[in-house]
């Protein structure tokens, strides 16, 4: 009786809510490391000014800068970097097996909710090369040439001198010796950036949770057409794209989940109908019954 009504939900679904069209969304903005997601405020990509609608790539060699406003731009499925205020970064390769980008000023943060052994991620900054080998959480302030690791690790190389970073710890680039990582009090860099960030992941946790719903339905094997597994997904309600894992729940650094199809399928509790969400309306996943935040998580 359940699986006959959570099927009855999922067809119900399927028809106001139909994954070819995400799927042709998808093919005309197919997404690739650099692809820029979201844009609040003034940005640019070399002399081309970005508006808040823009959809592009920044391509290797150019440069995107922020001036009174902030960017996320996608690396590799489910690693985010997000660009603050009066800040720049140059890509440098943007290959899915190996992403490399330069933070020339400002400050970065990349969120890495899933982070494959294939993957090659790295930032470049004050001369020093930062490789993410771990899911986490890592701000980077190209002007006071410091790397901080709120959850994660990260190995550096600064000259001839390789550093582990581990979570809880930061070092200060100095090139004639080798960094020194040190612990922080992570609530005192929790400033408007760091909440910014914790706020594009719980949104983007509920576009993830959105478009996991979409592809349940009549299809080839139990899940609706358009479902390729493990990858970024257009989400046209929420004007993003949003990281769906292959199976089970994803959580996000700040403690958001990022569900499958599959985990979806299994849990009709959130199962719902579709309707725009604009970012500046967001209010939370609590405000709208599930991404809710694991227990004892940080959410900033």
């Amino acid at each position: 009786m359940k699986i006959t009504k959570c099927l009855f939900i999922a067809l119900v679904i399927t028809a106001f809510y139909p994954a070819g069209a995400w799927s042709a969304d998808v093919q005309q903005h197919a997404p690739r490391p650099g692809s820029i997601n979201y844009i609040e405020g003034q940005a640019s990509i070399g002399t081309l000014p970005l508006g808040a609608a823009s959809v592009g790539t920044v391509e290797k060699g150019q440069i995107l800068t922020t001036q009174a406003g902030k960017v996320e731009m996608l690396l590799t499925p489910g690693v985010f970097l997000r660009l603050a205020d009066n800040s720049s970064v140059k890509m440098l390769s943007p290959n899915l097996a190996n992403t490399e980008v330069e933070l020339e000023s400002g400050r970065a943060i990349i969120e890495a909710i899933d982070l494959r052994k294939e993957n090659f991620i790295r930032l470049d900054q004050n001369g020093a090369i930062s490789t993410v080998v771990k899911k986490g959480l890592y701000e980077f302030d190209a002007d006071h040439s410091q790397v901080r690791v709120f959850d994660g690790e990260i190995e550096m190389q600064a000259g001839i001198h390789p550093v582990t970073i581990k979570g809880n710890h930061m070092a200060t680039i100095m090139m004639e010796f080798a960094p020194k990582p040190q612990g922080f009090e992570t609530r005192a860099y929790e400033d408007e950036f760091y909440r910014w960030s914790a706020l594009r992941s719980g949104y983007l946790s509920e576009a993830s949770i959105d478009a996991a719903r979409t592809y349940i339905g009549p299809g080839p094997g139990l899940y609706g057409p358009g479902w390729g597994g493990w990858g970024w997904y257009w989400n046209p309600w929420f004007s993003v794209y949003t990281f769906l894992p292959a199976n089970g729940v994803f959580w996000s650094p700040f403690g958001w989940g990022f569900y499958s199809p599959i985990y979806v399928y299994h849990s009709p509790y959130f199962f719902g109908f579709p309707r725009p969400h604009p970012f500046n309306e967001f209010h939370g996943p609590y405000g709208h019954g599930y991404g809710t935040p694991r227990p004892g998580v940080r959410r900033g």
